[in-house]
């Protein structure tokens, strides 16, 4: 029997259910920019630039380079998310990539990556209903850290900036604005 029919007997006799431990971070919104826009925000070393950080460096193939640098100034490891990689990507529908964990967490940053799935679906009027997913997460006190530090990260920061990026414009690096209103956790 192979891994595949296994896993799927498994199911279907009743020994897999999903639990607390099966978590994900979930955000949903629509953005008025259509889909081709909003993946290439994602997936462009100038799309990252226009809300996501100050640089980075992308390569859009599978296992290539998805490097974000929050700090590009700074030396070679410190930079920000200089590890991760494109996991898959369908040209304006969805994109996939590894996602680790910021320095105050150092075991979990050294050792473990989560997942984000992003989805891009055109909805009336040219804009896009924007779908972001980060899941694998595991169970210890610092995994919880991680997670409720992304809960912010992510729904006030990141995906706010993105929300503004195509509302107002990109955001200026030099002189960053409040996002209070485009905040997706109150």
């Amino acid at each position: 029997m192979k891994f595949g029919q296994l896993v799927l007997a498994i199911i279907m006799l009743g020994g897999f259910t999903l639990t607390a431990q099966n978590k994900s971070i979930h955000f949903e919104m629509e953005l008025n920019a259509p889909p081709s826009e909003v993946f290439n925000a994602w997936t462009t070393v100038e799309g990252i630039k226009s809300f996501f950080a100050p640089d980075g460096k992308v390569e859009l193939k599978k296992f290539g380079d998805y490097h974000i640098y929050f700090f590009p100034e700074y030396p070679e490891g410190s930079r920000g998310a200089e590890d991760e990689i494109i996991i898959s990507f369908e040209k304006d529908r969805m994109f996939s990539f590894t996602w680790g964990f910021p320095p105050n967490l150092p075991d979990l940053r050294e050792n473990q990556k989560t997942v984000v799935n992003l989805r891009f679906i055109e909805i009336e009027g040219g804009k896009t209903k924007f779908t972001f997913t980060q899941t694998g997460w595991g169970e210890s006190e610092d995994w919880q850290k991680g997670y409720d530090y992304f809960i912010n990260a992510w729904g006030n920061v990141v995906l706010a900036r993105l929300k503004y990026r195509f509302e107002k414009g990109p955001i200026d690096w030099s002189n960053i604005p409040d996002l209070e209103e485009y905040s997706l956790v109150k």
